[in-house]
């Protein structure tokens, strides 16, 4: 994976950002017990905000971060 695309998802976007710009990475949410794309709050809310209020620690956090940019295509 480049850097280039490791960037193009950071933890900081929120999840409107995210699904908005990369539908296909619902499934990687839903995975991870984020199931984002009903929410109203997770409009607003970032991914690191929404994955740490749903029990995700830090190394959960970077794998599905990986995952979400092998995804944004």
């Amino acid at each position: 994976m480049t850097d280039e695309i490791k960037r193009k998802i950071s933890k900081d976007m929120t999840f409107g950002e995210l699904l908005q710009a990369y539908p296909d990475t619902a499934q990687v949410l839903s995975g991870y017990g984020l199931h984002c794309v009903g929410c109203r709050i997770g409009v607003t809310e970032t991914i690191e905000q929404g994955a740490r209020a749903h029990g995700l620690n830090e190394n959960k956090i970077a794998s599905m971060m990986e995952e979400l940019n092998a995804a944004a295509v």
